[in-house]
């Protein structure tokens, strides 16, 4: 029950005011790892996620620990807030935004995600064309561009 207010009022804070929160306390910077995880029917996995300041649909993923490598750190990401195990994991790409460094991988994964976070309010496998509509600009277009490659 607290969870859930603790969620509710968390929500209710402008994105910026919770980027903010997120941000001030990391000293220096802060590091994440994200996977595009694809399953065999070419969907990809999304999470509803409450900490997520803008877009509440993304990628999984999340903060590297003190010392941890950024495929290890998604791995138990996944694990920890789904209970997904991925494999071929492959870089994708790494984005700077201010002091956040965003380390994006490709995998994959036919396993059912099951809630395993109370960070975590939703998640599912979605194809191209029927994305959640919270899902930022940004993780919409790099989704499309792995599930729905284009040739020149």
């Amino acid at each position: 029950m607290i969870k859930k207010a603790i969620r509710a009022i968390w929500r209710t804070l402008p994105p910026r005011t919770r980027l903010k929160i997120v941000r001030t306390t990391q000293r220096k910077f802060t590091a994440s790892a994200a996977g595009i995880v694809i399953n065999n029917k070419n969907e990809v996995l999304l999470l509803d996620h409450v900490l997520r300041p803008f877009a509440t649909w993304g990628l999984p993923g999340g903060f590297l620990a003190r010392g941890e490598q950024p495929e290890a750190a998604l791995k138990r990401e996944i694990r920890e807030e789904v209970g997904v195990e991925i494999t071929d994991i492959s870089l994708y790409r790494v984005r700077n935004h201010d002091r956040h460094v965003e380390i994006l991988y490709t995998a994959r994964s036919n396993q059912t995600p099951q809630i395993k976070s109370r960070e975590i309010v939703d998640c599912g496998w979605f194809s191209a064309d029927n994305l959640p509509e919270r899902v930022s600009p940004g993780q919409k277009r790099m989704i499309e561009e792995i599930l729905n490659p284009k040739f020149d």
